[in-house]
């Protein structure tokens, strides 16, 4: 399903029945990215998912229409046109810093937080390191960066296992509009909330894969400390994708801690 919100078109899908749950995926993927949790949720959650602006089969607007008031902006607009006053928020990656902000931004529209492998700000070295990934990606497409972003995602022994689910995450990323990747990929390094996590009360999940290089175990703990009474869970034998690489681990630390509510 499609709405037009925020000015532009944002493709979304429902299911389940319960509370109200959203999930953010992370940059160069879609909403399927949540496969993995979908029916461990839907029996006991009404769960909203979205492509992000730029992904997916969402509106991929001019590189410049971004920043992270686009992007908030877009899930206030999709919650406001689908009539969904309150939510628990779920994010990964991009998602997770999306639903920080979405937080900070409007706190009395989130019930419960669950932030996974994500980070609340990125040291200046960092923006070298997406200046070039966004060269590539402006000279060459997507795909240039695909294997060097797969090996980032997963560890070493989950791609030779599950080449199937490597293919997959590797078409999404493949698929994703330049501008979509671009335009996030120049919004990220800003990220710099960390301060500001300490007027955040909701109750808040922070998830990490232990072999996670992107946002690593320090990040999330900087997180988990930052924001008062925030939980933090290391999954063992994940890296970026955690749901992915180890779901069971992931959805039961999701249900426990949501179910909580």
């Amino acid at each position: 399903m499609k709405i037009q919100a925020n000015g532009i078109e944002i493709h979304y899908d429902i299911a389940g029945d319960g509370p109200w749950l959203t999930l953010s995926h992370s940059l160069a993927c879609d909403s399927s990215m949540w496969d993995p949790q979908m029916a461990a949720l839907t029996p006991h959650f009404r769960v909203l998912r979205f492509d992000s602006r730029g992904h997916g089969q969402s509106g991929a607007p001019p590189e410049a229409v971004y920043g992270w008031d686009c992007l908030g902006g877009d899930v206030l607009a999709l919650l406001d046109g689908l009539n969904i006053a309150r939510t628990h928020f779920a994010g990964l990656s991009m998602g997770g810093m999306i639903a920080q902000h979405l937080a900070l931004r409007a706190p009395q529209r989130i019930g419960r937080l669950v932030l996974a492998d994500t980070s609340s700000r990125y040291p200046a070295a960092a923006i070298p390191i997406w200046d070039e990934r966004i060269r590539l990606v402006r000279e060459k497409g997507m795909g240039v960066v695909v294997d060097s972003t797969l090996e980032r995602w997963f560890t070493a022994p989950f791609r030779a296992a599950q080449p199937e689910t490597i293919k997959r995450i590797a078409c999404l990323i493949r698929n994703t509009p330049p501008a979509g990747y671009i335009g996030c990929g120049r919004t990220i390094p800003t990220l710099d909330i960390t301060q500001r996590l300490g007027d955040l009360t909701h109750p808040t999940l922070v998830i990490v894969g232990a072999e996670d290089a992107g946002t690593p175990p320090a990040m999330a703990r900087e997180i988990a400390e930052a924001i008062p009474g925030a939980r933090l869970e290391i999954i063992p034998d994940a890296a970026h994708l955690s749901n992915i690489e180890q779901p069971e681990i992931f959805n039961r630390l999701l249900l426990e801690f949501l179910s909580a509510a």
